[in-house]
């Protein structure tokens, strides 16, 4: 059976052609899979029987489903979602006084092996198809929708797996949530995370696109990030320098970097100022500082509070915009380098 999500306008109109039905046929199909979400061909009320007919003996929509939800005493949600072949993926909902925001994922484990994340103590089994992105974000817009009667307000591309190494699908799941014809959303309201892939992201720059783009970097030395972060080897920072420079002359979307405070590791006014230096070569807008989130399998620890504020103060001194980000859902392992599967299905 075919995907039929994965048949765009213009291939529903030449099969509606071939099939002896008039085109507005295919953009009733499209309507159906893409602004009314539908699960079953059945559904599509005002398709003729003798068409919904044919397309069910050639076509499904293997949609995403929930496999259950925790809640976090600070209003977290983190949702365990099962695929249609049996892996799981996690996504978070996260709501703040002014903002809903969904943390998606997309991939199936992960393969970058950053030492301090969960997932990436896990084997990466497959990319997520554009449509089951997709289908994250409509499972967390409903949750909005049933927890607090709003629309979601920003997605983060921050779960599980690295988005710039499935970049087909991620930006075809972005080209349909920003789609009049799907969720509408701004892309400026999209933010997509990366643990640095040079290459993809003057990709990104080539093709132009508007939602903003957040490096997780963590350290600001190669010997550092080198330690934490593998990838780093074949894509150091002055090579991520080059990258996010192009990437904004190209398109002109925010760059964020994303730092986690490791006790003893990265947390000194060396290590400060060594983020400073790297901070004045990129056009960043902001440097958000994370709380780090034990997990079982890492070393690290959190730093005391007063060394916390003395790094950003002396960050804030220097004239970098900077900003803490406070870990949601701790409670429920939900927070930033938390999401893993523990049984994690599939074949």
């Amino acid at each position: 059976m075919k995907n039929l999500r994965e048949i765009s306008l213009p291939e529903l109109e030449t099969m509606m052609a071939r099939l002896g039905e008039p085109k507005f046929r295919a953009k009733q199909i499209h309507d159906w899979i893409w602004q009314k979400f539908a699960s079953d061909i059945n559904d599509m009320t005002n398709l003729p029987k003798a068409l919904r007919e044919k397309l069910v003996g050639e076509f499904n929509i293997p949609k995403v489903k929930m496999h259950h939800s925790q809640y976090s005493s600070d209003g977290t949600i983190k949702n365990r979602l099962q695929l249609h072949d049996g892996f799981y993926v996690e996504s978070v909902l996260i709501p703040t006084e002014k903002r809903l925001t969904a943390c998606v994922s997309s991939q199936v484990g992960c393969s970058l092996s950053c030492k301090f994340c969960a997932t990436g103590f896990m084997e990466r089994k497959r990319n997520l198809d554009f449509d089951e992105i997709v289908d994250e974000v409509t499972l967390l817009n409903e949750l909005a929708q049933k927890h607090h009667s709003k629309n979601l307000t920003n997605i983060v591309f921050m779960g599980m797996g690295e988005p710039l190494l499935n970049y087909k699908n991620m930006m075809k799941a972005i080209e349909k949530i920003t789609s009049p014809n799907g969720l509408g959303m701004s892309p400026k309201r999209i933010t997509v995370s990366t643990a640095g892939v040079a290459k993809m992201i003057k990709q990104l720059g080539d093709d132009k696109v508007k939602f903003k783009l957040a490096l997780s970097l963590h350290a600001a030395t190669d010997g550092k990030r080198n330690e934490i972060m593998p990838i780093n080897e074949s894509n150091n920072l002055a090579a991520l320098v080059e990258a996010l420079n192009y990437f904004y002359q190209a398109t002109g979307s925010e760059i964020s970097f994303e730092y986690i405070l490791f006790r003893n590791f990265n947390d000194s006014i060396k290590d400060a100022d060594d983020l400073i230096k790297l901070y004045r070569k990129v056009p960043a807008d902001l440097v958000n500082i994370i709380e780090y989130n034990p997990i079982e399998n890492a070393r690290y620890a959190k730093p005391d509070e007063d060394v916390v504020d003395e790094f950003m103060n002396h960050l804030s001194s220097n004239r970098v915009n900077v900003r803490l980000r406070r870990s949601r859902g701790k409670d429920i392992d939900a927070a930033c380098g938390q999401l893993a599967n523990v049984d994690h299905g599939g074949k």
